[in-house]
Order: structure tokens, then sequence, then C-alpha cells
């Protein structure tokens, strides 16, 4: 994992960014193809169980494993604060 000094200067730098198109700039520099795919899938999934949707819908509408919903589903379920936060927005 991370050093904590490490992850603290990562998240202020989220912190700076100056709207969609700094945001975008940033991550598709930071994170490779395959990683900005995983984490797009991860708010996916996070949406569609958020609203209601059962598990196993969600695999079937994205094409995914059980086992990454339900991996989706215990990130939803810690709850500390940022998915609630952007879910409410969306």
């Amino acid at each position: 994992m991370a050093d904590q000094d490490h992850l603290n200067e990562l998240i202020s730098l989220f912190a700076r960014l100056k709207g969609r198109e700094e945001a975008e700039l940033f991550v598709r520099d930071i994170l490779t193809p395959h990683e900005l795919e995983q984490v797009a899938e991860r708010w996916q999934i996070v949406k569609r169980l958020h609203q209601g949707m059962p598990q196993r819908k969600v695999k079937d509408e994205l094409g995914i494993s059980i086992e990454k919903v339900t991996r989706g589903s215990k990130q939803l379920q810690e709850n500390n604060g940022g998915f609630q936060l952007f879910l409410e927005k969306d």
C-alpha cells in the first residue's frame, strides 16, 4: 500500500483539479487505460447498487463477474462518505 505521505500528496493533487478538463488530463496520465476502465466500471457498479439494482442484474447488465459486483457492494457498504457524496450529486 502507498506510503501515507504519498497518498496525501495524491489526494491534494486531486483536490487542486479545476474542472472536468483538468481531471480528465490528470486521470488519463496517472492511470493506465486498463486501470481507468476498471475505475469507471467500479463506479457503474456502485451507482446501480445504490439505485437498488440486484447484484445479479448488475452482473448481467455490465457483463462482468459476480465477484466484481460483490467487491463493489462491499466498498459501498464500507461507507467512508466518498461514494455517498457523489451518488447524491449524480
